[in-house]
């Protein structure tokens, strides 16, 4: 059993290079030996992770996934979550589940930090799709890309 302590882990801050999206994070399964991207071939088939948003930002933008869910717990703060077309209201306690396939992203509407947990399924392989800026995403590669639209046999003769 590798065992840690979460209060130990260092906050890692992540800021978009305009500012617009900013969040710090312990990364659990990092620290219990998880390497990023390699489960099924080393890796754990989950990834949890701490994190922590201050007042009035956001940790990423509005996004969903093919085939991962993520689970988020409140820990402290309040929050708005867009999931869809809808917003909904979180705090200290609330859980919830975005499925693969429901676009999503968190906003802290309080004063204080808005602090949860991230617990998400581990997939190989994950595309990511970024509607309100029209492009994708795909893991393991870490690339992203705009799609141009071609026939089925382009570039095949």
């Amino acid at each position: 059993m590798k065992k840690i302590n979460v209060a130990k882990i260092p906050w890692t801050k992540d800021t978009s290079p305009g500012g617009k999206y900013q969040s710090s994070s312990k990364q659990i399964s990092e620290k219990l030996g998880d390497s990023r991207n390699a489960w099924p071939k080393g890796g754990h088939p989950f990834n949890v992770e701490l994190t922590k948003v201050a007042p009035g930002k956001k940790p990423c933008p509005f996004h969903s996934h093919t085939t991962q869910w993520e689970m988020f717990v409140i820990v402290s703060g309040t929050g708005s979550v867009r999931a869809g077309r809808k917003q909904y209201t979180v705090k200290a306690g609330d859980a919830f589940m975005h499925p693969p396939g429901e676009a999503h992203q968190i906003t802290n509407l309080g004063r204080k930090d808005l602090i949860f947990y991230i617990i998400a399924d581990n997939p190989p392989v994950d595309i990511f799709h970024y509607p309100d800026a029209g492009k994708w995403g795909l893991r393991p590669h870490g690339k992203y890309f705009r799609m141009t639209e071609a026939d089925y046999y382009d570039g095949e003769e």
